[in-house]
């Protein structure tokens, strides 16, 4: 009985370290292939003149070549405030930091960081994590003999998205409340009754398709009241309208409306458009 289990423990004891490094092992690929995948290098297109510029995106491994004898320049973006500078390799790279632009000497809205960098053989390899108050960047080191990057820099599609994004609400709440409206097509021909809160209306006018009703400045102080339009049997319903400064444009004409604010102790204010206009007038 004893002949019979011998080899079968002998085996099991000779596989075991075989199979803890096999598992082992598996970890690592998967870390190897994963920083592979996310590291970019150098492209003919990204450069202008001596830089590279890399766009910049979470998570990216940004490759930077460096030689003995020279400085490489990783340059921030504007406005951008360095936190702090951590390398893999101290004892042999020579990192430091500097500023440019801004008011006088590196300091201002136009400030821009500089890290530099310098290994002292060819050979090397390290990596570069810069933090900073906007975001964070990981940077592969690698020196050569004599070929070296001269500076390397980002776009930030984001923030540049963002930008876009800003600069079109600001065009949209300058805009114009009604454009191409005929001023001698607008009536004025609406009555105001009800409550005075701050918020009540200075005047109603339509152009025939919209409805425009104008508040106070002090709208945009507080709570803005809900607009209700009154069906034929007084019954409220909301209506689509949107503000625009301190309009409301409703997408239609209406007879009777109402403006409603609070819960106990309700602030009502109702908008009767006259059926028969002595005349229009302009603005």
């Amino acid at each position: 009985m004893k002949l019979i289990l011998l080899p079968a423990i002998a085996g099991m004891v000779l596989a075991g370290p075989a199979l803890a490094q096999e598992h082992a092992t598996s970890p690592l690929k998967t870390v190897r292939s994963a920083t592979r995948n996310a590291t970019v290098e150098p492209v003919a297109l990204g450069f202008i003149a001596g830089a590279q510029i890399y766009p910049f995106s979470e998570g990216t491994i940004f490759t930077g070549y460096a030689a003995p004898g020279l400085v490489t320049d990783i340059i921030l973006q504007p406005g951008e405030n360095l936190v702090a500078v951590a390398s893999g390799d101290t004892a042999r790279w020579v990192i430091g930091d500097t500023t440019s632009g801004g008011s006088g000497s590196g300091s201002g809205k136009g400030k821009q960081t500089h890290v530099l960098v310098k290994p002292f053989s060819a050979g090397l390899l390290t990596n570069l994590v810069i933090t900073t108050d906007r975001r964070a960047y990981h940077v592969r080191l690698v020196s050569t003999s004599a070929t070296a990057l001269s500076s390397m820099r980002w776009t930030y599609p984001q923030d540049e998205l963002l930008a876009v994004e800003r600069k079109a609400e600001a065009a949209q709440v300058a805009a114009p409340v009604a454009a191409g409206v005929a001023i001698d097509q607008l009536n004025f021909n609406y009555a105001i009754s009800g409550d005075r809160p701050g918020w009540r209306p200075l005047r109603v006018f339509d152009d025939g398709v919209k409805t425009y009703v104008e508040f106070p400045a002090s709208l945009g102080v507080g709570e803005a009241p809900p607009l209700f339009v009154l069906g034929a049997d007084g019954k409220a319903e909301l209506v689509n309208y949107r503000q625009r400064d301190r309009f409301y444009v409703v997408d239609r004409i209406f007879d009777a409306a109402e403006l409603r604010l609070g819960l106990k102790k309700s602030q009502v204010v109702r908008i009767d458009r006259v059926s028969h206009p002595a005349k229009r007038r302009g603005a």
